[in-house]
C-alpha cells in the first residue's frame, strides 16, 4: 500500500474518531506525565487542527506549568522552501488562524528576536501526523514542514507521536528522509520506535 492509500484510510478512522475531546485530554496527560517530558525545559507542541489529537487545552496548562512551550508556523526559509517556524508562546492571546485555518502567532511579529526559537533548543517535539505503526514510522499530510524539521533537532531530544490507536498501521510507509519516533503514544498505550535503532 502507497503512502496516498495510506493516508486515504487514517484520514477516514481520524476523522470518524469518537469523543475526541476526552480521548485526546488522555493521550496529552500520558505526554506529560513521563519523565523525559517532565525532565524537559523546552517542549514544542503542535496546535492542531481538523481531526488530529486535540492539544490546545494541554497547551494552555503547560504555559501555567512552567515549561519553555514553542509552538510551530508554516513558512518558507530563504530558498523558498517549506519550512516550520518556531515561536516561544506565552499565552494563547498571541494566536490567530492562519494557513489551513491552524493558530499561529500573527505574521508581523514572527521576526521577533525574542519569540524566535531554533531546533536544537527543543528537548521534546510533540508531533502530529495522519498515521503511525508501532515502530515510530509516521505518515505526514505530504508538504514535509515536519520532515524538514525533524531532521534538524537534537538527536537526544524525544520525538513524541501522538496519535487515535485507530490511526496505527502494521507498517507506515517510509522514505529514506523520513524520520522515526521516539515513542507513540495513543489512549491505549506507549509504543517505543526506531529513531535510534
Amino acid at each position: 500500500m502507497n503512502k496516498a492509500e495510506q493516508r486515504q484510510i487514517a484520514y477516514a478512522v481520524r476523522h470518524a474518531q469518537a469523543d475526541k475531546d476526552a480521548i485526546s485530554a488522555d493521550i496529552c496527560r500520558r505526554v506529560v506525565e513521563q519523565a523525559w517530558y517532565q525532565a524537559a525545559k523546552t517542549v514544542m507542541w503542535y496546535l492542531h487542527c481538523r481531526s488530529e489529537v486535540q492539544t490546545l487545552s494541554s497547551v494552555e496548562a503547560e504555559l501555567n506549568a512552567g515549561k519553555r512551550v514553542v509552538v510551530p508556523y508554516c513558512t518558507v526559509d530563504g530558498a523558498g522552501h517549506k519550512q516550520l517556524g518556531l515561536w516561544q508562546l506565552e499565552s494563547l492571546d498571541e494566536l490567530q488562524a492562519g494557513m489551513w485555518n491552524i493558530l499561529e502567532p500573527p505574521r508581523a511579529r514572527w521576526l521577533e528576536p525574542a519569540k524566535q526559537v531554533v531546533a536544537d533548543e527543543l528537548d521534546v517535539v510533540v508531533v502530529p501526523g495522519v498515521a503511525f505503526d508501532k515502530q515510530g514510522g509516521r505518515l505526514g499530510n505530504g508538504a514535509g514542514y515536519y520532515d524538514r524539521l525533524l531532521q534538524k533537532v537534537r538527536p537526544d531530544a524525544v520525538l513524541a507521536a501522538i496519535c487515535y490507536e485507530a490511526q496505527l498501521l502494521p507498517e507506515v510507509a517510509m522514505d529514506t528522509h523520513d524520520v522515526f519516533m521516539d515513542y507513540v503514544l495513543t489512549e491505549r498505550a506507549i509504543y517505543s520506535g526506531n529513531r535510534h535503532a
